[in-house]
């Protein structure tokens, strides 16, 4: 068998004010000590059920701002990976970065660190958007970017876009897409901005400082984002994702399939499905768990036989019906009926056949060839669509 792997990097130079993942500003970061802290993580689960013997298909740099460490770092966190389980040949390989971090030798190095996908997050290629949303490189430095990381060697290069920003237009969305479509990536990633609670734009917010595009600017985004990536040789198969086919992301079809995965590093999030035998039972799907947020505690408890874990929560096979559902709904082509009845040992109609009626009668939702996918009218809706199935 084969899982994920997810490695959780909080470092950047700079905090984004929509940004509310585990990341934290700072002028200096213990590279050593945390690689050293991975490393020790890495060693420890490979020791123990239910990664022990397992492979690695993909693993993702995330963070933070993967790129701020150095390419013999990264190496040495992925020989450790292979050491500990095996990386398949095949494996899919990502790191995030942040144009503003990289130049050729940093990215060659981290190519040949074994690192095969790069993913930047250029947000925008207006200058005046960047600067609203913190950002610590302009649209000039993504562009020099994507070319050196060709030049390095990367052949998959994903570009992450944000919409739906405070005085952005569509026309202003339209050319961000064809300037990204122009660098040649392979794939392209674009999100509707959130105001998150915990954020400084949140606060903002609350302060009346700043608001949030109507809903029916953002909607309006959302359909020239749907409609112009497509027409630039990108389909979508995901509802924030667009590429040919086979250049897809592959670690992210690892959460939105509900698959097993293993995260390491600070505030990283893990799940593991529960032996088939145990899941017919319907009382024990899987089990969820997560790592220390600080990371000063987690480098005190990786150090200290390599358990960072802080927290834990069994899933039975009810939250996992749901789960399954609401994850791979957010993928163009659903999920297939039987796929969900091998999973779970009852059929899709047996559990939600009440819940799925209206919202197909309703033309959210559509079941077409024992499959069910959003419909164009369920993607622009889908949260409501999701929240049926919670």
């Amino acid at each position: 068998m084969s899982f994920s792997l997810y490695i959780h990097i909080p470092y950047c130079q700079a905090k984004c004010p929509y940004c509310d993942f585990n990341s934290y500003a700072a002028p200096a970061w213990p590279e050593a000590d945390y690689t050293q802290a991975l490393i020790a993580e890495l060693g420890r689960r490979a020791s123990e059920p239910p990664f022990a013997e397992d492979t690695l298909r993909t693993i993702f740099f995330g963070g933070g701002t993967p790129s701020l460490f150095a390419p013999h770092s990264i190496g040495a966190i992925l020989d450790a990976a292979d050491r500990s389980f095996g990386i398949d040949r095949d494996a899919e390989i990502t790191l995030e970065a942040n144009p503003g971090t990289v130049n050729l030798s940093k990215l060659a190095g981290m190519r040949a660190a074994g690192v095969n996908r790069i993913s930047f997050g250029a947000q925008s290629f207006d200058d005046r958007i960047l600067k609203l949303l913190g950002r610590i490189h302009d649209a000039a430095e993504t562009r020099e970017a994507a070319l050196l990381a060709h030049r390095a060697g990367f052949t998959r290069l994903n570009l992450d876009l944000i919409f739906a920003v405070p005085g952005q237009t569509v026309a202003g969305v339209i050319d961000d897409i064809g300037q990204a479509a122009a660098l040649e990536p392979d794939h392209i990633s674009a999100y509707n901005l959130t105001f998150e609670e915990g954020t400084a734009f949140f606060a903002e917010m609350k302060r009346g400082r700043m608001k949030p595009l109507a809903n029916e600017e953002q909607a309006a985004m959302y359909a020239a984002v749907r409609d112009e990536i497509p027409a630039r040789g990108y389909p979508m198969y995901e509802i924030s994702n667009y590429a040919p086919a086979g250049h897809e992301a592959r670690h992210n079809l690892t959460y939105w399939r509900a698959e097993t995965y293993l995260g390491i590093g600070a505030g990283a999030h893990s799940f593991a499905l529960a032996q088939r035998d145990s899941r017919a039972s319907g009382d024990h799907y899987g089990r969820r768990w997560w790592n220390e947020r600080s990371p000063a505690r987690y480098l005190e408890m990786a150090r200290c036989g390599g358990m960072a874990e802080s927290g834990a929560e069994e899933i039975n096979g009810a939250t996992g019906a749901s789960e399954f559902v609401f994850l791979n709904l957010r993928l163009r082509a659903g999920f297939a009926l039987a796929d969900f009845e091998e999973r779970f040992g009852r059929s899709f109609d047996d559990i939600f056949a009440g819940r799925a009626a209206p919202l197909i009668d309703g033309g959210l939702l559509v079941r077409r060839k024992d499959r069910v996918f959003l419909s164009e009218r369920g993607l622009e809706l889908a949260d409501s669509v999701f929240a049926e199935f919670v």
